[in-house]
């Protein structure tokens, strides 16, 4: 699943030149063989100081040090509400020559400092805090596709670590062997149905086994004991915001440490698919995430970002990475703004 749909972004047309997926091909979305990125719209408005992306209010995130990437640009599911064109999703991998993790790491730094260097020009933007956006400290992979289809995911993620890089990862959960031996900074995994049949006719999943796969997901991030887990929902009205007390029963097999719950996004090739009826105002999100809370009596605090259309379901009122608390050692390491 992505975040892009934050930023903006729009669709492509259904194949690149090179009979890939057309979305690498946009002007706003660079790649360098199966690595892709894109500047998010809360990274360019974080430059400007014109507001930071909810990940920076829930969990401390620095919007405009933060590389929105993947490392594959196909996906094995059709959601009903991704605002990518399905028909550049193809995820066959018998064709893809694969870059070491080494590799996309450095390919994921490149792209970000080239789609950003602009802004080194822009009168809006400070010169310290566009210095800072050159040094990102934190990558969410989460732009596109489904990257458990990396084959070293974990690998990657290490990299990322190794650079004192924080890594947020976004799964729709069919690889739960993957995802056991991933331990990145936050774990996201996407529940957009409470139960099979919903999840059949919203999620559109390209393999038999995907809803079991799902299931087996949650088990094993009920087994993380290092690694924050989040797991994710975008609220499609009409679709799948019902039954709030089977997406408590759901979300507990994971025992995650924090729910959100975001409003589906009438954007890009979704609006071929959806009306924009089912995008869902941000009082609904916030009633529905306390209707789940209900469930849920060990989540007592009920966050929301109004621009995002976001709700976050916490057991504590500190949600922040501990790491990325503002007297850390992290930043203390900062190779722009440390000592």
């Amino acid at each position: 699943m992505s975040d892009s749909a934050n930023s903006g972004g729009d669709g492509a047309n259904a194949d690149g030149g090179d009979g890939g997926p057309a979305q690498v091909s946009s002007p706003n979305y660079h790649s360098e063989n199966h690595t892709a990125a894109q500047t998010c719209g809360w990274t360019a408005n974080a430059l400007r100081g014109e507001g930071k992306c909810y990940k920076n209010i829930f969990y401390g995130i620095e919007s405009h040090r933060c590389i929105q990437m993947t490392p594959v640009v196909r996906c094995n599911e059709r959601c009903v509400f991704c605002w990518r064109d399905h028909n550049g999703h193809a995820y066959e991998m018998d064709d893809v020559e694969w870059d070491d993790p080494e590799a996309v790491v450095d390919a994921s730094i490149d792209l970000q400092k080239k789609l950003l260097s602009g802004f080194g020009g822009n009168d809006e933007v400070p010169r310290e805090v566009f210095e800072q956006s050159m040094e990102p400290r934190h990558v969410a992979i989460s732009l596109d596709g489904e990257p458990t289809l990396y084959p070293y995911l974990p690998e990657l993620i290490e990299a990322f670590h190794d650079r004192d890089i924080t890594t947020f990862l976004v799964s729709n959960g069919t690889r739960p062997e993957v995802l056991r031996e991933c331990d990145p900074t936050q774990l996201y995994v996407s529940v957009d149905a409470p139960e099979r049949h919903t999840f059949d006719q919203v999620v559109g999943a390209m393999e038999d086994d995907a809803w079991a796969k799902l299931l087996e997901t949650m088990a094993v991030l009920a087994d993380k004991d290092e690694t924050r887990t989040v797991l994710r929902t975008t609220l499609v009205d009409g679709e799948n915001m019902h039954h709030p007390d089977w997406y408590a029963g759901f979300y507990q097999q994971a025992d995650p440490d924090f729910i959100e719950l975001k409003a589906y996004m009438h954007v890009g090739h979704s609006r071929g698919r959806l009306d924009r009826s089912a995008m869902p105002d941000h009082e609904a999100v916030v009633d529905f995430a306390e209707s789940v809370a209900d469930h849920m009596p060990e989540f007592t605090e009920v966050k929301g970002v109004p621009a995002s259309r976001v709700a976050l379901l916490a057991k504590t009122g500190d949600t922040w990475v501990p790491k990325l608390k503002k007297d850390s050692e992290f930043w203390e390491r900062d190779p722009v703004t440390g000592d």
